[in-house]
């Protein structure tokens, strides 16, 4: 299904030592740097050979340079000026700040460790842990994407799997830079997440100074052709439904766009869905405003638990996978034809109130059409049965003419089905099992399956993963 691209092992934990602890231009001595240098080279030519979406030039920069590209831009040093006039302060406090906020944003790309060693990762845990499946491509609408373009892959959020996922079905198309919450900033993840082309963002900061900054970055990764990945939902799903879309992202990408001499942006809407979403109590309980908040602590000691179980179950050779993880690419979007249809025009000219309302319906354009590749999986079927049925029992054969029926229902409106191994029977099976190890439905004496009372809000959540594309 994928490309492995080779780059030398002892190169890659060179790379990747040197990205963990910052102070690459410090160790190496000219000679060394020439030398690595000209081994980049060759390993980013080989890479370019492979990569649908090439490596772009402004990936490639030194992280400094685009440092310092951001803190001599216009817009930033005015945006600079007017922090230092509204704060009475000195004009170099407020650049100082900005460059506080600029090494925080701008990523440090290392092609070696995000194609060996992040790849490698990525692989191999999305693969332990789920049956991954690309369930629908549409190959032509992809293949028709200019090569000059900016592609964004714009995805439902359910789970912090999702950036392992994509990154790791991408890599033979393009090196994605992600948009990263501050939760992962933290050492030494926070440089490792940098290595890999991300870039962090604090999603709710009300500073005009670090938006500015934050604005700028991204537009001038998107003028530079970065292949980007973001979750519009600007977080996790905490009841399983998709949420309505944050503008931010969108808007800073749009209001700098030149519909007609800049690079076109096309975005390509991706739908994710799991059998299992690892998260998911821990969502739920979010949502309940009587439970106990969890501390850092507790959190990571129910993480420690639940890796002890499930590798116990492994040495004891009662460990399953987690079900099957499974992507969509769906038909892209060109920002350049979607502003002539709309009518739109070139954004920079309108008032602020005229673009929000044109990134509003861009936005609900996008998430339509992420919505509509959302995969049905097994569990999400057994779900949306089981709490059909409600205290009624229901066989093995009662499950799957119901989930049967759901899916000409689903398949009416237009919804893709990834049914495994093509097979149904044996997906309904699949989501069965999987309830069933987690206690949540039971089987009496007659066979019947009953949900859990208790853990209905369990079978809510994946139900909801589909609710928006039943008829």
């Amino acid at each position: 299904m994928q490309q492995t691209i080779e780059i030398p092992l002892w190169f890659a934990i060179l790379a990747a030592v040197l990205a963990l602890i910052g102070l690459a231009d410090r160790l190496l001595v000219p000679g060394v740097r020439w030398f690595l240098r000209r081994r980049l080279n060759r390993v980013i030519d080989d890479l370019n050979q492979r990569l649908q979406l090439k490596l772009r030039p402004i990936t490639l920069t030194r992280r400094q340079s685009l440092i310092d590209r951001l803190l001599y831009d216009p817009q930033v040093v005015a945006a600079a000026e007017a922090h230092a006039a509204e704060h009475e302060m000195p004009r170099e406090v407020a650049m100082a700040q900005v460059e506080r906020y600029a090494r925080e944003i701008v990523p440090a790309f290392n092609a070696y460790f995000y194609f060996r060693i992040g790849y490698w990762l990525a692989r191999r845990l999305a693969r332990s842990l789920y049956r991954v499946r690309v369930g629908y491509t549409d190959a032509a609408g992809l293949d028709a994407v200019p090569r000059d373009a900016t592609v964004v892959f714009v995805m439902n959020h359910r789970s912090n799997m999702d950036y392992v996922l994509v990154a790791y079905l991408a890599a033979d198309q393009a090196a994605l830079s992600y948009a990263v919450g501050e939760w992962a900033r933290v050492w030494p993840l926070q440089q490792l997440i940098r290595a890999m082309g991300a870039y962090f963002i604090r999603r709710n900061s009300n500073d005009p100074l670090y938006r500015k900054v934050l604005e700028r970055y991204v537009q001038t990764a998107t003028a530079g052709g970065v292949p980007q990945a973001i979750f519009p939902e600007g977080g996790l799903t905490l009841d399983g439904r998709m949420r309505a879309p944050k503008l931010g992202l969108l808007d800073y990408l749009a209001r700098a766009f030149d519909p007609v001499e800049g690079r076109d942006v096309v975005f390509v809407p991706v739908g994710i869905n799991y059998d299992r979403v690892l998260e998911d109590r821990s969502l739920l309980r979010k949502l309940d405003p009587e439970a106990k908040r969890v501390g850092a602590t507790a959190a990571i000691g129910t993480m420690l638990r639940f890796a002890g179980r499930n590798l116990l179950r492994a040495l004891e050779g009662r460990w399953y996978r987690f079900g099957y993880a499974c992507v969509n690419f769906g038909t892209p979007l060109s920002l350049r034809a979607w502003l002539q249809q709309c009518g739109a025009g070139d954004l920079r000219l309108h008032d602020k109130a005229a673009r929000a309302a044109h990134v509003a319906a861009l936005g609900a354009e996008l998430m339509s059409r992420v919505g509509a590749v959302v995969p049905v999986l097994p569990t999400a079927l057994v779900s949306q049965v089981l709490l059909d049925a409600g205290e009624a029992g229901l066989s093995a054969l009662e499950v799957k003419a119901r989930c049967q029926a759901l899916i000409e229902r689903l398949q009416a409106g237009g919804a893709r089905i990834y049914v495994p191994r093509g097979d149904l029977d044996y997906g309904i099976e699949t989501g069965l099992r999987m309830f069933g190890l987690r206690r949540i439905l039971s089987r009496d004496m007659a066979g019947l399956y009953r949900a859990n009372p208790a853990d209905a809000a369990i079978l809510r959540y994946y139900a909801n993963s589909i609710v928006h594309l039943l008829p």
